[in-house]
């Protein structure tokens, strides 16, 4: 695979599709919301998965070591991350996951910490474990959005058991500095809080950024610390549902060995194996994918600045979704209705993410520019 080309599917390939962003779409519309991408996956995750299907290899999941195996070793080739392949636990998918390790840690009632905006199956998550949700906005000026450290240190003290992180953060785009993750670990480490972070979107961070896996910061993070990721987001590969908790200390191994047993046995056959094929075999796919993705956000600024001058888009660091302010083009409590009645296109409604979020709308970028200059013409149409 030295030099691989990705390809980005045309919309009437798109529309064959039987996963929810094009086949629960009407015709009419441009969906551009869920977050996948309308590309072709890596070879070698396809060859693994014909080769299956044709031996009929579809039953349960057993043991699998070589996913431990394949994620210790491209954490180390990209983060410089060492992890013990025996402290990596399979699990269905992050949202599964985050909701087994918060009724690990966490009863009815208990305060668990996020800041808004923030991915919106959070408030799911928090809602199926019957947890307190305690919300730290983060702040924004002219320079972006900003953690407001008073703000966590403060819900801190008043009982917090848990805090959800999103890092690299969905949907602002923003890569946290090693020095803020490194206050995050110290502040939960004193107050006895456990964080556990959502880590997806990490193999997807563009290389002006360096994300920080919050487990590499030392014994205190690790101590606190559980992450919980997947190769969904980066390989396009969410329908075969896999995804992995990891730790870092012997102590919260521990803890985890009381998650139940069905958590492994739920994931799927394919998804695991293709999960362990993602990040054994397909880091050169991944290097092809972001830099399609570097090309789209820049092409998406300049058609934003072109077309729609006044709206407010800051490139992402990390991933392919665009939070996009239109408070400027004053279209009501919520402008992604908006686009979607005048315009045909399809976006995250802002509201979904946190209360103070309603002129914002989240873009998908991960598809052709074709595609995204005629969401922003249909943009420009329902004005």
């Amino acid at each position: 695979m030295a030099d691989v080309e990705v390809r980005a599917l045309s919309p009437e390939e798109m529309r064959t599709h039987r996963s929810e962003k094009w086949h629960d779409s009407p015709a009419d519309v441009l969906p551009l919301p869920v977050a996948e991408m309308d590309f072709e996956i890596a070879q070698p995750i396809r060859d693994l998965l014909t080769e299956m299907v044709a031996r009929s290899d579809l039953g349960y999941l057993g043991s699998i070591p070589e996913l431990g195996i394949s994620f210790a070793k491209f954490a180390k080739s990209r983060w410089q991350w060492s992890i013990d392949p025996q402290q990596i636990h399979t699990v269905t998918d992050v949202g599964v996951g985050v909701v087994e390790v918060l009724r690990l840690f966490t009863k009815p009632g208990d305060k668990v910490l996020l800041s808004s905006p923030i991915y919106h199956n959070f408030y799911t998550w928090i809602k199926e474990t019957g947890v307190e949700k305690v919300d730290v906005p983060f702040l924004q000026n002219e320079n972006g959005w900003h953690i407001d450290f008073e703000g966590i240190e403060k819900a801190y003290k008043s009982g917090i058991k848990v805090h959800l992180l999103c890092s690299p953060h969905n949907p602002i785009g923003r890569v946290y500095l090693k020095e803020e993750l490194v206050q995050i670990a110290q502040l939960a480490h004193e107050h006895g809080v456990i964080v556990i972070s959502d880590e997806i979107h990490a193999p997807l961070t563009f290389a002006e950024s360096t994300f920080i896996p919050f487990l590499t910061l030392g014994p205190v993070a690790q101590e606190v610390g559980v992450t919980i990721t997947a190769a969904s987001k980066a390989w396009n590969i969410a329908g075969l549902k896999c995804a992995i908790i990891v730790t870092q200390s012997e102590a919260m191994d521990k803890k985890l060995s009381a998650l139940p047993p069905a958590t492994h046995y739920r994931a799927s056959l394919l998804g695991a194996f293709a999960t362990a094929t993602a990040f054994a075999d397909c880091e050169p796919w991944l290097d092809a994918v972001l830099k399609k993705l570097d090309g789209n956000r820049q092409f998406l600024k300049k058609l934003l600045s072109q077309k729609l001058p006044t709206v407010g888009y800051r490139i992402p660091e990390c991933s392919y979704l665009a939070w996009i302010d239109l408070s400027s083009l004053n279209l009501g409590e919520n402008p992604t209705k908006i686009f979607l009645e005048k315009g045909k296109v399809a976006f995250n409604a802002g509201q979904t993410f946190g209360p103070q979020s309603s002129q914002f709308t989240r873009l998908n970028f991960a598809t052709s520019q074709d595609v995204l200059s005629e969401a922003v013409n249909r943009m420009m149409q329902a004005l």
